[in-house]
């Protein structure tokens, strides 16, 4: 059976590990990316792992050029079943000491740029009755930090723009699915040539994960699909304690976090900026963070293995009420 996936954002870190997981899991993938180099090598991958590839070149912040770029895709692989909305940029610094523009033009790609994705799929997959849009999210679309507020306002943009269309399909009984998977700190290029104020090299705030752990947990839910996966135990933990105290999340963010993304020990320069215009070559996946970066973690395999993990959870509870109920027994 032939599957069609999108992935916005392809040719480098999350986006390029989501396009090597679905593909090693037998879908026919396209990338939207700006930088050419990257997408032909992504392409490239795609191809060597037995699948269709086709690789685009296109910012998603310009709503024609992705719906365009759209049609091309369902004329040369055929209907899209999967768009992954995944790309990004960054800029890093205090709100006030980061330009307007700069500002703006990370809303636009990280926010604008999701919704030009989700449009075109959805106004495609609509009609057909079948589909499914993954929207990348992030910890951060729930607890803003310091120095990186263009980043946390579209991600909790996205927040509200999936939850509301997800209730419009739910309102037409549409059997099209949208869901959101909220990623931890990744060890992504990202952070070499993110837009940067910051005295040092910035950095993901710790623990760091290795792309692929997303990568998993995005084609996991691509194949079995939830409305909302968190991904990583520093998710949850983010998320659910903003929940619990807003107050306390405000103070331990102003006193760790700051310093938390910077990383004096990486004394490498950085790429050029790619906010603008793509950074020419070949990236990957993978950032300068591989020494510190886990490649698992308990909370991620069970997204990986949900199914598994309840049934040992039902096992265990069900041994532990058939000991109680033996014990009392006894007395």
């Amino acid at each position: 059976m032939t599957r069609v996936a999108v992935v916005t954002g392809g040719s480098a870190g999350l986006g390029r590990a989501t396009v090597r997981e679905l593909a090693g899991r037998g879908w026919d993938v396209a990338v939207l990316a700006r930088g050419q180099d990257g997408v032909d090598a992504t392409v490239a991958e795609v191809e060597a792992a037995g699948r269709r590839g086709l690789g685009i070149s296109v910012d998603v912040a310009d709503r024609d050029a992705v719906e365009a770029a759209t049609d091309r895709i369902e004329q040369e692989l055929g209907p899209i079943d999967l768009w992954v909305n995944g790309v990004m940029v960054g800029v890093f610094g205090k709100f006030l000491d980061t330009a307007p523009e700069d500002f703006e033009r990370a809303l636009d790609v990280n926010f604008r740029g999701f919704v030009n994705g989700t449009r075109a799929a959805l106004s495609r997959m609509v009609p057909r009755d079948r589909g499914h849009v993954i929207q990348v999210g992030s910890a951060l679309g729930f607890r803003g930090i310091p120095l990186q507020a263009a980043y946390c306002s579209a991600k909790h943009a996205i927040v509200g723009l999936t939850e509301s269309v997800v209730s419009e399909l739910l309102e037409q009984g549409s059997h099209v699915q949208v869901s959101r998977v909220d990623m931890p700190a990744l060890n992504t290029i990202q952070f070499n040539w993110v837009k940067s104020k910051l005295p040092h090299h910035p950095q993901p705030v710790a623990p760091i994960y290795q792309p692929e752990v997303g990568a998993r947990a995005i084609a996991v839910t691509a194949e079995r699909p939830r409305r909302r996966t968190w991904v990583g135990e520093s998710t949850v933990y983010t998320i659910l304690g903003n929940r619990i105290s807003g107050r306390f999340a405000d103070w331990y963010a102003a006193k760790t976090l700051v310093d938390g993304q910077q990383a004096p020990q990486k004394t490498e320069p950085m790429l050029p900026t790619n906010l603008y215009e793509p950074v020419a070559g070949d990236h990957g996946a993978h950032g300068i963070f591989d020494d510190t970066a886990h490649e698992w973690s308990p909370q991620t395999w069970w997204v990986e293995h949900r199914r598994l993990g309840n049934g040992i959870i039902g096992a265990v509870l069900g041994a532990t009420g058939a000991a109680v109920l033996a014990a009392g027994r006894r007395r």
